[in-house]
């Protein structure tokens, strides 16, 4: 005990604050009160802070999938909803399937055209119509980057239950339509929601119409890997 108290001595820690320490000793009642007193607001920051920690760490695992295929995360967004609205693919419908801003999809659009993997042409009657479509090399990696990243999302969730994956799905859901009235207030919430892309009941069967979701399928198609 003499050796314990002189090396607290040696290291800066007064005789005062062990003797002080000693006659204050833990609160457990009070601690436990206390965390009782605050837990909606820990649990509130405890989702704002996972919220943003999921979609980080997520799309670290997506990029890291893609680079097998020459594409990042956005750029395989970018290329889904192109093969989703085929011919009908105009930049304006493409920003709104994504849910993004329409000046920033522009910038990743540019990015990608000088890439090679998709085509921008504007309309031959209204010259501010700009349409997107899919090059062979684009349309190659979305072949290939489909399967692997159906497969990464069926691992990812396979630890949830069905049914609270549903429930999961459904808060997620008016968060998101709740965060997108704070962005457009002059929207009508109810529109929101009803024109939401991940609202449709139809949207796996969109995806299984468009995308090819097993390696043996995508190369059938004649994707090529590392372009």
């Amino acid at each position: 005990m003499i050796a314990y108290m002189r090396w607290h001595f040696s290291n800066g820690i007064s005789y005062n604050r062990i003797t002080q320490a000693a006659k204050c000793p833990y609160n457990y009642e009070e601690d436990t009160n206390m965390t009782t007193r605050f837990q909606p607001e820990n649990t509130v920051l405890r989702l704002w802070i996972l919220l943003h920690r999921v979609r980080d760490v997520l799309v670290r695992c997506e990029d890291s999938i893609f680079s097998e295929y020459g594409i990042t995360y956005e750029q395989f967004r970018v290329l889904g909803q192109v093969k989703i609205r085929g011919s009908s693919g105009r930049m304006i419908d493409l920003a709104r399937g994504l849910e993004c801003a329409p000046n920033g999809v522009s910038t990743l659009v540019d990015r990608m055209v000088k890439a090679g993997l998709v085509r921008r042409t504007r309309g031959k009657i209204d010259r501010r119509s700009v349409r997107v479509s899919l090059t062979s090399k684009g349309d190659d990696a979305l072949k290939l980057a489909a399967p692997a990243a159906w497969e990464f999302i069926q691992k990812s969730l396979s630890p949830i239950p069905h049914k609270d994956k549903d429930a999961l799905a459904s808060l997620l859901e008016t968060l998101k339509c709740d965060l997108l009235g704070y962005l457009y207030p002059e929207l009508d919430t109810a529109d929101i929601i009803k024109n939401s892309p991940t609202n449709q009941s139809n949207l796996y069967e969109l995806m299984v119409k468009n995308l090819p979701l097993s390696s043996s399928e995508a190369k059938r198609q004649g994707g090529k890997k590392r372009l």
